[in-house]
C-alpha cells in the first residue's frame, strides 16, 4: 500500500488559495476605498438633510415658544447646534476636497 505525498505549499500564493469569506473585500483594502467613496456621498447628503429638517424644527419651536423662556433657550441652543454642524460639515467637505487636490488622489 503506497501513502500519497501532499504537494508542496507556496505560501507566497496561500492567500489566493484562500477563498475570501467577504466579497466586498477581496482583494484587501484596496477594495475598501470605493466602498467608502460610496458611504461618503450619502453620508453628506443624510448630514445635509438633517441639518434641513433641524433648523425648520428648532424655527418652528421659537415660534411656539411664546413668552417661556426655557423653550426659547432651547430653541435657540438647537438653532446654535444646527448651524455649527452645518459649519463642521461645510469644512469637512471642503477639507476632503483640498486633500484629493494636495495628495492627487481621488475620494469621491
Amino acid at each position: 500500500m503506497q501513502i500519497a505525498q501532499s504537494p508542496a505549499v507556496d505560501f507566497d500564493k496561500l492567500q489566493e488559495a484562500i477563498p475570501s469569506l467577504n466579497p466586498l473585500f477581496k482583494g484587501g483594502a484596496s477594495q475598501v476605498y470605493p466602498i467608502v467613496s460610496e458611504v461618503i456621498k450619502y453620508v453628506y447628503v443624510i448630514a445635509g438633510l438633517l441639518l434641513l429638517f433641524s433648523l425648520i424644527s428648532s424655527g418652528f419651536q421659537v415660534m411656539t415658544a411664546a413668552e417661556d423662556e426655557k423653550k426659547l433657550a432651547q430653541a435657540k441652543a438647537r438653532m446654535t447646534n444646527a448651524i455649527t454642524g452645518f459649519l463642521l460639515l461645510f469644512v469637512s467637505y471642503w477639507l476632503v476636497q483640498i486633500i484629493e487636490y494636495i495628495l492627487g488622489i481621488q475620494i469621491f
